[in-house]
């Protein structure tokens, strides 16, 4: 498969690049810096030479004459590095670090603080619609995910069963991230039901059986680990009785699929609504990321159910995004955004749905997901073209 261009921004500085595995960080950062000098940290004798000395790699690099650019792959695996970096770039002698990580866990713990602010902050995501371009299929978006490991694999179905696998054995079982991996992996399971849906870790310790304060926990490994976020509700000028639970969403609809149960009761049709809903998500986090705005990922949600989706606020605007996997408009369906405009008379509204034709009902715009995804780019406004 041909490499494909990301949006991903290049800062001029040093800067680390986070994001779950198999989201082409490395694959981009060689494309991105061929020339320089490469270690990978989870190449065994690497990992075990960086963590008895860590000083061996300004050694090597003072001593060893080329580019000045340095990639450090999966850099959490020798948090102790970080203090070599510091100070090599505190001598400002013209090296520049690209420091890959798929979890910031370690670095948390270890009091890194990503290098206190010397280093620039990028996150890699899944594919974007728009960067596939003609090649994104929006049935296989929704049943495989946009995960670049799995979008490029002849057996997509075998690697994502093998992805959780995967961050089980090498992520949280050998960093020693829980004391019983049966629970976590019963853990992961129960959770995968929470997905686009308002989060009740209550709910969740009872149906895998593990305390409450356990599953808090667990739940903060997902994020550290960059497998699963929580949204917010958006109280800015609240007039209503919110909702006090956040949403839960896996990073990729793909993984959510892998790691859903399903049986005789399971409805396809709410399972397609749960993965097109984070699909959508996935999309909006990722194009905040890779653009120029500062912009906040929120949903609305009342004490008495009247809930909107998505709301993206930042300096151009504020938008209301609602989600339906079905294939027409009604009248209901556009219930909370009408809701939120009574509110928020400033806010744009978008409804996002399985049809065929745009419409506008009632001021408010309907748009099939994927001319809105295909049409989605870092660099436009969110409802640009629309």
């Amino acid at each position: 498969m041909e490499v494909i261009r990301r949006f991903l921004r290049t800062p001029e500085e040093s800067f680390f690049l986070f994001g779950p595995r198999g989201t082409g960080k490395s694959t981009w950062a060689q494309k991105a810096f061929p020339a320089a000098r490469r270690i990978d940290l989870l190449a065994p004798e690497l990992h075990r030479r960086y963590s008895a000395r860590p000083e061996l790699l300004r050694e090597q690099l003072e001593g060893q004459p080329g580019s000045r650019i340095v990639l450090i792959d999966e850099v959490q695996k020798v948090p102790a590095l970080l203090s070599v970096v510091h100070a090599l770039i505190e001598e400002k002698k013209g090296w520049r670090f690209i420091l890959t990580g798929s979890s910031a866990r370690k670095l948390k713990r270890t009091g890194a603080d990503l290098l206190a602010g010397r280093a620039a902050l990028r996150t890699m995501h899944p594919f974007m619609a728009a960067e596939l371009g003609a090649g994104f299929r929006m049935d296989l978006a929704l049943m495989r995910g946009l995960l670049p490991v799995v979008w490029a694999s002849s057996r997509p179905q075998e690697v994502l069963s093998a992805y959780a696998a995967l961050y089980l054995r090498e992520e949280v079982q050998m960093e020693g991230l829980v004391r019983n991996i049966g629970d976590f992996s019963r853990f992961m399971e129960a959770i995968s039901f929470s997905h686009a849906s308002l989060l009740s870790v209550s709910n969740v310790a009872r149906d895998c059986q593990v305390e409450r304060k356990v599953v808090e926990g667990y739940v903060g490994i997902l994020e550290d680990l960059l497998l699963a976020f929580r949204l917010p509700i958006f109280a800015k000028r609240a007039k209503r009785d919110l909702s006090a639970h956040p949403k839960f969403y896996w990073f990729d609809a793909g993984v959510f699929r892998s790691l859903r149960p399903k049986g005789p009761l399971d409805q396809p049709h709410e399972l397609d609504g749960h993965a097109l809903e984070g699909l959508i998500a996935q999309h909006l986090r990722a194009w905040i990321a890779y653009g120029r705005d500062e912009l906040t990922l929120s949903f609305w949600r009342t004490r008495s159910g009247v809930e909107v989706d998505f709301i993206l606020y930042g300096p151009r605007g504020i938008w209301a995004l609602e989600v339906k996997n079905s294939s027409r408009v009604r009248d209901e369906d556009l219930r909370g955004l009408r809701a939120f405009q009574e509110d928020y008379p400033e806010a744009k509204t978008l409804f996002l749905y399985r049809g065929r034709e745009r419409l506008k009902k009632g001021g408010i715009l309907c748009v099939p997901c994927e001319e809105f995804l295909q049409q989605l780019h870092p660099e436009k406004v969110l409802d640009a073209g629309l």
